[in-house]
C-alpha cells in the first residue's frame, strides 16, 4: 500500500564506519589560518582536535541506541520515502505535535526535548501539556530519500506533513519549527488551516517594518544589525547551496572532516556559546548530527532545500494562531510589533535571556517551557 507505515531502526554496518575511520585518519589538511581565530572559518587546531576525537574516541553505536531509543518510522508521500520519529504520549488527550527541523539541523536536535514534551509528568509537569511528537527528517537529510527531481520546495514539504500527520490520525494538530522548519511551519500556517490548529516559531522570517524606521528600539536596532552582519559575513553558505549546491556536494561526499567543518561553524556561528560552541554543546552531541549528514551521504541533497526556496520565500500574512519565542543569538530576530504585521493572530510572544538558533539543543528546558507555554493557548 503506498500509504503504509514502516517501523525503522538506525543500523549502520560496520564497514561503513570503518571507512569513516580511514577516512579520517587520512585527512589532507589545509593550511594554519593566518589571523589565529574563527574569523576565516573554523582553525585548523580545533578541527585537527575534533576529527583526532570523531577517529579514535567517539562511539557511534551508543549514540545509535541513544537515538533508537525514539520510535521510528518511515512512509511514502508524493512519491518520497520520509522517515520519522513518532514518539506517542501515555496521556490521554495528549496534543499532536509536529517538530521540524532545518540544516544544519536534523533529528538529533530534538532528543533532548522529545521525552519531557510525550511524558511531561515524568520530567515534574503537568500531564495537560502532553504531546504525540511527531518529527520528520526533511526530504534530502539522514533517512528520508533524496528527490531524483526539482520540486521539493518549502510548500510542497508543508503539504507533504499534513498528509503524514492525517495518516498518523491526527485530524488536528500543532506544528513547531526553527530555521526551514520554522519557513516549512509557517508554510503550514498559511496552508493547512483547517487541520492545524496554531504554530510556534523559533526563527520567523519578518521582514522590518518601514514605518518604524524613525522611532527604533534598541531590540530593533539589534535586530538590523544582526541581519547586516548576516549579510555581510556570515551568509555565503547560504548563496552556495542556493546557487551551486551540487558542486559543493562533491567535497562534502567524500571529505567527511569537509562536512563537519561545513557545519560545525555553525554551531559556532548561532549559538549563544561565548566565542567557542563546547561551552554550550558537548563534542558528541555536534557530532551525532554531523553523522546524520556523513552516514547519508546527503551534503549536497540537503543542501539542496536553499536552491529550491531560498529565492521564493512567501511572506503572506498568517492569519492563524502563532507564537514565537525570540532567542538573542538567533540568526534574524525581529521585533514584537514587527511580527504583528505578518502574524496577524499572534497570541504567544516571549524574549529569552539566552539561547541561539539551535534551541532545542541549547536550551532544551527553556525550549521547552516555551513550547508547552504556547501551545496551552492553543488546546
Amino acid at each position: 500500500m503506498t500509504d503504509s507505515i514502516t517501523p525503522f531502526k538506525i543500523a549502520i554496518g560496520d564497514a561503513q564506519l570503518d571507512d569513516l575511520k580511514r577516512r579520517l585518519r587520512a585527512t589532507r589538511w589545509p593550511d594554519k589560518e593566518t589571523p589565529g581565530d574563527w574569523s576565516q572559518g573554523i582553525p585548523l587546531q580545533y578541527m585537527q582536535e575534533v576529527v583526532a576525537y570523531w577517529a579514535e574516541t567517539y562511539d557511534w553505536r551508543a549514540r545509535e541506541a541513544s537515538l533508537n531509543r525514539f520510535e521510528q518510522f518511515r512512509t511514502t508521500i508524493d512519491g518520497l520515502g520520509i522517515h520519522f520519529i513518532h514518539h506517542r504520549s501515555p496521556h490521554p488527550g495528549a496534543l499532536p505535535l509536529l517538530m521540524t527541523h532545518g540544516w544544519p539541523g536534523s533529528i538529533v536536535e530534538f532528543q533532548k526535548v522529545i521525552g519531557a514534551l510525550a511524558d511531561p509528568t515524568t520530567y515534574g509537569g503537568s500531564a495537560s501539556d502532553a504531546f504525540h511528537v511527531v518529527c520528520p527528517s526533511l526530504p534530502g537529510f539522514a533517512f528520508s530519500d533524496k528527490p531524483a527531481a526539482p520540486g521539493w520546495n518549502v510548500e510542497r514539504i508543508g503539504r507533504a506533513w499534513g498528509v503524514l500527520m492525517q495518516r498518523l490520525g491526527y485530524i488536528k494538530y500543532v506544528a513547531q519549527g526553527g530555521d526551514w522548519g520554522a519557513i516549512i511551519t509557517t508554510a503550514i500556517g498559511l496552508n493547512d488551516t483547517a487541520n492545524c490548529l496554531g504554530i510556534h516559531l523559533n526563527m520567523p522570517i519578518v521582514m522590518p517594518d518601514p514605518q518604524t524606521m524613525g522611532d527604533l528600539t534598541d531590540q530593533e536596532k539589534s535586530a538590523l544589525a544582526g541581519l547586516q552582519h548576516y549579510t555581510d559575513v556570515d551568509s555565503a553558505y547560504a548563496k552556495q547551496q542556493a546557487t551551486r549546491p551540487q558542486t559543493l556536494g562533491f567535497g562534502l561526499a567524500d571529505s567527511p572532516s569537509g562536512q563537519a567543518a561545513w557545519i560545525l561553524e555553525k554551531f559556532w556561528a548561532w549559538t549563544d556559546c561565548n566565542s567557542h560552541p563546547e561551552n554550550v554543546l558537548s563534542r558528541d552531541e555536534m557530532l551525532d548530527n554531523v553523522m546524520l549528514y556523513w552516514l547519508t551521504n546527503s551534503g549536497a541533497s540537503s543542501a539542496r532545500i536553499y536552491w529550491e526556496s531560498m529565492h521564493a520565500v512567501n511572506r503572506d500574512p498568517v492569519m492563524i494562531p502563532t507564537g514565537i519565542s525570540m532567542f538573542p543569538k538567533e540568526i534574524f530576530r525581529c521585533s514584537k510589533r514587527w511580527a504583528e504585521k505578518r502574524f496577524q493572530n499572534l497570541v504567544y510572544w516571549n524574549e529569552l535571556g539566552k539561547g541561539g538558533h539551535f534551541a532545542a539543543l541549547e536550551q532544551p528546558a527553556l525550549f521547552i517551557d516555551e513550547v508547552r507555554n504556547c501551545f496551552r493557548l492553543m488546546r
